[in-house]
Parts: structure tokens; C-alpha cells; sequence
């Protein structure tokens, strides 16, 4: 397909995409073990995100590519581009020189919360309008998917695209044959989830970890590990029938989510260490309900579920560390610039 963007300048297009939250399941969205049986994920994306700029790249510049993230890169080619995600999704929507491509987040990367498939979601979505193309949040995970897992061969699961691109609470069941379903969950001001943002505590615990070693290490424990991954896929979709069916409180959830990090943290080696288990016993004795580590382990983010008159106790346990307010997030990746109409 033609790059329409060198005839007709579309001006600058900006997306801005949510990072997620993972409560239940997170595992069984790898192919070692969905190629197996169906795996399932219970997540939400949050009020955190990651913004991705995109337009035509002015003559008066010397390079023809400019891509900003971290670093700034200045390239001929597109191949020349040294960030892969980046690279490969102007390869993907065969886009032509000149272009400019820029992109911040809310939160450090590699903290356990779906940032670099955000990051995909959110450039794809921006390429797409760049062309002039509207595509389904089905579709943009699905290419994500396509150039993280099949072209960059990251050792990584599914469930990060799709919250991204779709946005919400969402049980994701991952099928044998590649199939995805996505099954949306109401959180209002009525419902059983009220009160679940509200009783949220998330604390950056300041390390930032190599999710392909942890993953790596998962997935080929995965024979071996496949009772507790079944428990946890089941925890995921028995916690979205218990909500769905409004028989279910928050303190459930919570102790719930202390269960599910129990059987995660067993997964592989380097999962948890000392600290953070010193951390995590630390948000417990001072009155959360249950907890966990988001993303795949190692580091990121400790989010605790709690009774609000814990919250300061649970502070003070864990003085150290730095508080980051979240809350709940109904969309998925949107198109910011231009406003769409």
C-alpha cells in the first residue's frame, strides 16, 4: 500500500494510547501455553499513557527520518532505524521518507505496565491515520501483535495490545487457533467496581526490569508450571463471571489478587526477590486486602487493593517508595490530533 502522506500532507497527527493494569491471567496469554489449552486475562487500562506524534518531516531538515524517543535518532533509510518497534511499523505500513515520529509516556519503561505494546498500538494508530485510514482496535492489535510477537520474535504475550488498543476492564480469552475474544466489563458509579479504583495504591518500586528474561524463563517453564497457570486462568474467569454477576466486593477481589501473585510469583525465577517480598509483606501487615507486582516481575509497580482507612498505614510501610495515583480508563488507543469528528 502507498504512503499517502507524500502527496497529500495529512499535518500532524497525535495518538495517545492507555497502559493497563493486569489482575488475573497474566501468563496464559503466551503461546506456550494457549497453543495448548485457551489462556485467559482479566485487566484495565488506567489514566496513564503514552503519546505518539507523527508527521511529514520538513525539507528544510538534513535527515529525511527523525524518530525521538529516549534518544533522538536521525536516519536515511528506515532500515537504518535503530528502534525496532519504530522500524518495523513504518516497514509494516510501508511508509516513505520523509517522516517524523515522536513519542513520551507517563511512566519510566519497562515498569510492568504494557508501555511497549502501548507504544505499538499507539504508532500503528497513528500510521493508520497518517494513510488516511480509520482501523477497528481489533485490527490494531492484531498488527501489533503481528510485528512485536511474529517480526521482532519478543517473547512476550497478547494481552498488552489488546488492552491498549481496546481500553476498559476486559476478560481476553486467547484461543488454540490464534482467536481472541474480548468480553467488556461495565465499571460505573453503580456497579461492583466502584469502589475498586478507590481502594488502589500503586507504588513504583524504582527498579526497571528485562520482561524478555522473565518471559523467556516463564515460557519454558511452562510444562512444568501448568497447574498453577490453569489456577490463574481460572481465577480470570471466575472473577469476570463473579463481577459480571455482581457477587463480588472489592475486599474479594483483593484477596483474590493476593492468591493469583502467590501462584505467579512461582512461575519463574526471577519473578520476585527479597525486597520486593519484604515490600509486598509490608503493604499486607499494614491492612491491604491483597496485592500483586504488574507486568511480568522482576520490578515495575507493587499495586495494592485496600481499605481507604489503611491507605496512609500502607504509606508509611513503604515510605520509600513513590505513590502514583491511577484510576480507571474507559477508552483505548484515540486519535487526539486532529480531534476526531
Amino acid at each position: 500500500m502507498a504512503n499517502r502522506g507524500t502527496s497529500a500532507d495529512p499535518g500532524m497527527i497525535v495518538t495517545r494510547t492507555p497502559l493497563r493494569v493486569s489482575f488475573f491471567g497474566g501468563g496464559t496469554d503466551l503461546a506456550e501455553f494457549y497453543h495448548r489449552e485457551p489462556g485467559a486475562t482479566l485487566s484495565t487500562t488506567i489514566n496513564r499513557y503514552v503519546y505518539v506524534t507523527v508527521k511529514r518531516h520538513s525539507d528544510l531538515f538534513f535527515e529525511p527520518i527523525r524518530i525521538n524517543y529516549s534518544v533522538s535518532e536521525q536516519v536515511v533509510h528506515v532500515d537504518e532505524i535503530k528502534n525496532s518497534i519504530a522500524r518495523e511499523c513504518l516497514k509494516f505500513l510501508n511508509i516513505d521518507p520523509p517522516i517524523y515520529v515522536s513519542t513520551v509516556g507517563d511512566v519510566p519503561a519497562s515498569t510492568g505496565l504494557g508501555g511497549s505494546s502501548a507504544f505499538t498500538v499507539g504508532l500503528l494508530n497513528a500510521l493508520h491515520a497518517y494513510r488516511g485510514e480509520r482501523v477497528s482496535p481489533g485490527q490494531l492489535a492484531d498488527e501489533a501483535c503481528h510485528i512485536e510477537i511474529d517480526i521482532l520474535k519478543e517473547p512476550i504475550g497478547k494481552q498488552d495490545q489488546y488492552a491498549a488498543a481496546f481500553g476498559g476492564m476486559n476478560l481476553f480469552t486467547f484461543k488454540p487457533d490464534e482467536g481472541v475474544t474480548v468480553e467488556h466489563l461495565a465499571v460505573n458509579g453503580s456497579g461492583p467496581l466502584a469502589g475498586l479504583f478507590e481502594s488502589m495504591l500503586m507504588f513504583w518500586t524504582g527498579h526497571q526490569r528485562d520482561t524478555s528474561a522473565v518471559l523467556s524463563e516463564q515460557s519454558k517453564n511452562t510444562g512444568s508450571k501448568l497447574d498453577q497457570l490453569r489456577r490463574m486462568r481460572d481465577q480470570a474467569t471466575e472473577l469476570h463471571r463473579l463481577i459480571a454477576d455482581r457477587n463480588i466486593d472489592v475486599p474479594g477481589c483483593g484477596e483474590f489478587l493476593d492468591q493469583a501473585w502467590q501462584l505467579k510469583r512461582g512461575l519463574a525465577s526471577k519473578i520476585t526477590n527479597s525486597q520486593i517480598d519484604d515490600w509486598y509483606a509490608a503493604g499486607r501487615t499494614a491492612g491491604a486486602w491483597g496485592g500483586k507486582l504488574c507486568g511480568a516481575g522482576g520490578g515495575g509497580f507493587l499495586m495494592f487493593l485496600a481499605p481507604l482507612e489503611k491507605h496512609q498505614a500502607i504509606r508509611e510501610s513503604l515510605h520509600g517508595l513513590v505513590e502514583m495515583q491511577a484510576r480507571f480508563e474507559s477508552h483505548g488507543s484515540q486519535l487526539v490530533v486532529p480531534f476526531p469528528s
